[in-house]
């Protein structure tokens, strides 16, 4: 098992942001946490990648406990892509490199540049390799992040929103990425998302949080209008369409 968390809880001074969260994913699995604005899905990322520290639960990384692990060999062990980045003027390739420094201590070495530019290949942004990030739009700005954690050799990667900010072509773009990435069956991803459309395609599996716990657990089979009804309060459909489960909203609640 790549990721292993257990009974995990985190509270900002005295208020809870999530409690009792526990989540597996292994090779070639990518899982999707869901919920409402404030349920605690980019606070609990944040935790499984020692960005905070939790109060109560474990994470365990390949059988080795997160709390036991060093900022450098969590780099080596996680990925991280955040939903959101300033752009620098950086180029996209020195930008990319950046994902190898927990490997190196001076200076990159000839397998960290041939880690980067095999990263750049397989996202498909070789074309913009000696760019400026700050010239790249939002969409490519976020395959450049997912190229570097990529160079970074994590056997987990987690995405907070990804797609939050993209047009629906640059959504769909990126999510066939990460699954391909993830199909290839050395990593596993957790992924905070708000389109449960995009969730239901491309996901395995499904973390619903409310008010900070675990609501629902599972496959494609939790994603139910009742579910869907109790944690983000709104009344809806699921059904299949073109071979693929869609939730369709009624209305909002007034």
């Amino acid at each position: 098992m790549i990721i292993t968390v257990d009974n995990l809880s985190f509270s900002y001074k005295s208020t809870p942001i999530f409690r009792d969260v526990s989540l597996r994913a292994d090779k070639g699995e990518l899982v999707a946490v869901l919920g409402r604005n404030g349920a605690g899905k980019t606070t609990l990322l944040k935790a499984i990648n020692r960005v905070i520290s939790p109060q109560h639960g474990s994470v365990m990384i390949e059988g080795v406990d997160a709390k036991t692990m060093g900022p450098m060999a969590i780099a080596q062990a996680v990925g991280w892509v955040p939903q959101s980045t300033e752009a620098t003027a950086m180029t996209v390739f020195d930008l990319v490199l950046l994902g190898r420094k927990p490997h190196f201590r001076w200076a990159p070495s000839k397998e960290d540049y041939r880690k980067s530019e095999e990263a750049i290949e397989r996202i498909g942004i070789s074309h913009l390799a000696l760019r400026p990030a700050n010239e790249l739009s939002g969409g490519e700005l976020q395959l450049v992040q997912i190229a570097r954690a990529l160079a970074q050799d994590p056997r987990l990667i987690l995405f907070d929103e990804p797609t939050s900010s993209l047009d629906i072509h640059n959504q769909y773009r990126l999510m066939a990425t990460v699954r391909a990435i993830i199909d290839e069956g050395e990593r596993a991803a957790i992924m905070a998302v708000h389109d449960l459309n995009l969730a239901l395609r491309y996901c395995d599996s499904f973390i619903l949080l409310k008010e900070g716990r675990v609501w629902a657990a599972g496959d494609r089979r939790v994603i139910t209008k009742e579910t869907i009804g109790m944690v983000y309060d709104i009344e809806v459909d699921v059904m299949e369409l073109a071979g693929f489960p869609i939730v369709v909203p009624h209305s909002t609640t007034q």
